[in-house]
């Protein structure tokens, strides 16, 4: 190859500055980055498909849909606010029955701690019975978050 077919004349802006030639890795960058664009379409063409869909559905069914979430939503909040109240209702009885013995308030709870840890820490542990198989493996399904919880 001869020297002159190897060099280029460069062609001077309009301003007249020298252009800065392309980096020799420009053409596999502009591919990645066209890549990535078309990935990013192809996700926005999906999140379209999945909003056409719905949107698709008559509007009493998306209602209805909805109507169902906040059932849902709403038995879960009675439900918290049921077991809010035994739980402090059960430790009212905690409380009342240790202050006839005369526990403290803090033994009372060290020792609740102690029996939650034990639970979490020990397999098939349950209290003596009062804690279904069910409730052991609902249990089980959350011990990382409890464990946080029971420190």
């Amino acid at each position: 190859m001869s020297l002159s077919r190897s060099l280029t004349i460069a062609q001077l802006n309009p301003d007249g500055s020298v252009p800065i030639p392309p980096a020799p890795d420009a053409a596999a960058n502009a591919a990645a980055q066209a890549l990535a664009r078309e990935a990013q379409f192809d996700a926005l063409q999906a999140k379209v498909a999945a909003l056409e869909e719905v949107l698709a559905k008559p509007l009493t069914d998306i209602l209805a849909d909805r109507s169902k979430a906040l059932e849902a939503a709403s038995a879960w909040d009675a439900f918290g606010a049921m077991w809010m109240l035994s739980q402090r209702a059960m430790r009212q009885v905690a409380m009342d029955l240790a202050a006839q013995l005369g526990v403290s308030e803090a033994e009372v709870v060290a020792r609740a701690l102690a029996n939650a840890n034990r639970v979490l820490n020990t397999e098939d542990e349950d209290l003596g019975g009062t804690i279904a198989p069910v409730q052991l493996a609902h249990i089980a399904r959350h011990k990382p978050y409890l464990r946080k919880q029971f420190r």
